[in-house]
């Protein structure tokens, strides 16, 4: 589900870079925030606490109720970089430890 998350996410992300309605914007910002919620429940029940502080800050950064104005251009650069970043987290292989 974690994968799956991240790779919805990113293609919420990308699809902001298309000239969309405002509506869309906002939705995609709730359910950013949502999303990387479960995202920081996750990191939290596996004991994951870098991610779970970088998923805690995106879900700040990207949650509809107090917005974070800056600027068209600025945010498509933190959509690319967020959606990449989700990319490359869901399709990297778990660091295997060793006992």
């Amino acid at each position: 589900m974690e994968k799956t998350i991240k790779i919805i996410l990113a293609i919420l992300l990308f699809a902001c870079l298309l000239d969309m309605p405002y509506g869309f914007f906002q939705w995609v910002r709730f359910v950013a925030l949502v999303g990387f919620g479960v995202l920081v429940y996750q990191a939290n029940q596996q004991g994951k606490q870098t991610e779970m502080i970088v998923f805690g800050a995106l879900a700040l950064l990207f949650q509809p109720f107090f917005k974070i104005s800056l600027g068209r251009e600025l945010w498509n650069v933190v959509d690319v970089i967020v959606g990449i970043g989700l990319l490359i987290s869901a399709f990297r292989k778990p660091k295997s430890s060793i006992d």
